[in-house]
């Protein structure tokens, strides 16, 4: 496993909030929109422009988000499954990822096609999960915050080479 210099892991955690945050902001969009077109928001104006907003800001984005944390993951001393909160947080994104690619954005885009034709429950979906990613991701901050329940593994003990022991005595 290779090591970044100081400059670089600061360069990966930048590159890794800077594109979180737009994830954030994206999924707040998405449900601003959703409320939008609860509250009685032309339909033929809010989703369309959510269609565009999963489909060139928000999708691309969970997949940047989570290739970056893998490479920091991997490229850091925090590793991928050392720390419970970093496999937690792996595990929340993978998930995350896997519903906005395979659910969310389908189902957005067909809600632009649609128009005036949204029912409720068709509103809804452009509400409910926006609004429990939005929870996830505000988890995720928290727990890159406060970096809580410690390490999977114990670390072993470093282990003394047997001429330097020796030397020692």
């Amino acid at each position: 496993m290779s090591r970044l210099s100081p400059a670089a892991r600061k360069a990966l955690l930048t590159l890794h909030l800077v594109t979180s945050l737009g994830w954030l902001g994206a999924d707040l969009v998405l449900l601003m929109l959703g409320v939008a077109g609860l509250r009685g928001a032309d339909p033929e104006v809010v989703y369309p422009a959510a269609g565009l907003v999963v489909t060139y800001l928000f999708a691309p984005l969970s997949v940047v988000v989570w290739l970056v944390g893998v490479v920091s993951a991997l490229l850091t001393p925090w590793g991928l499954l050392r720390w419970r909160w970093v496999l937690v947080k792996f595990a929340l994104t993978t998930v995350m990822l896997g519903l906005v690619l395979l659910l969310l954005t389908p189902t957005v885009r067909g809600l632009g096609e649609l128009g005036a034709a949204v029912t409720i429950r068709d509103r809804l979906d452009l509400v409910i999960p926006p609004a429990v990613s939005s929870t996830l991701l505000l988890v995720a901050t928290v727990l890159s915050t406060y970096k809580p329940w410690g390490r999977l593994r114990a670390a072993a003990p470093a282990r003394r080479h047997p001429v330097a022991a020796a030397r020692r005595s």
